[in-house]
């Protein structure tokens, strides 16, 4: 989760939504991103989708055989991605702030873990509070 963090640490710091994500293969990170929406103009690169696209071409028993972490509850668009790749397992910082599709991916078979990571929990409401307007951008608001 350490590194989900620090990702979303680099998305803050370059003007955009503190939001990080890592995909885990055999205990080596595979891909690892951040929310990328304002700084490149992007209506998908969330954190989720940016670890994926930066994880490259992967055959289907990587990503069946990998942990995705991401710092927030993944939403609509990022747990289809989640499921399309069939990773089995995803550890989520925080759900506080936004609970995304965590039922749809328990309904189909994805194991949930939900840490209530309060470094998480702190970059997101400081961003929320600050950023309203960007915050419900991103969520489609």
């Amino acid at each position: 989760m350490q590194a989900a963090i620090e990702e979303a640490k680099k998305g803050k710091d370059e003007g955009g939504i503190p939001i990080g994500s890592v995909i885990v293969h055999e205990g080596e990170i595979i891909g690892r991103g951040h929310n990328r929406r304002v700084q490149s103009g992007s209506p998908v690169l969330h954190g989720e989708m940016d670890a994926f696209e930066n994880a490259g071409r992967q055959p289907a028993s990587v990503y069946k055989n990998s942990v995705l972490y991401t710092t927030l509850s993944p939403c609509s668009m990022c747990s289809g991605a989640i499921l399309l790749y069939e990773i089995p397992k995803v550890i989520i910082g925080e759900n506080n702030t936004f609970l995304g599709e965590e039922k749809l991916l328990q309904d189909r078979g994805v194991a949930i873990e939900v840490l209530q990571n309060p470094e998480c929990i702190q970059l997101m409401t400081r961003f929320i509070e600050e950023y309203p307007e960007l915050w419900n951008e991103d969520i489609g608001e």
